[in-house]
């Protein structure tokens, strides 16, 4: 079954680098599922969500991440993203002071413009 997992993950990843961020949540989807505790595999579904502005997934997944590795500063900074991207600057910010904080990068505090 590991093989089959590395397999998918594999895959989603190449998904991924090629752009085609529905395929890669298709394929790294069940990953997450067996190996919920997996933050970068997790990590790189919410990104995958994100960029197919599936913004509530990803979302619930960013939420994950930063329950199990609170000082994850990408997840900070993906998580404030997706909050703007739906219009939510308020709870945005508290992820772009985290993210600068973590990482001593202020100019993580301006939001990304798109």
């Amino acid at each position: 079954m590991e093989d089959m997992r590395a397999l998918s993950y594999g895959l989603g990843r190449q998904y991924f680098e090629e752009k085609d961020y529905r395929g890669a949540i298709r394929a790294l989807r069940p990953v997450v599922e067996e190996t919920p505790d997996d933050v970068g595999t997790r990590l790189l579904l919410a990104r995958a969500y994100y960029h197919s502005a599936l913004l509530k997934p990803a979302e619930e997944h960013l939420h994950e991440v930063l329950t199990r590795e609170p000082t994850e500063y990408y997840a900070h900074l993906m998580m404030a993203r997706t909050l703007e991207r739906q219009s939510r600057h308020d709870e945005a910010v508290k992820h772009r002071r985290i993210a600068a904080a973590l990482t001593g990068n202020d100019e993580l505090l301006q939001p990304h413009r798109v």
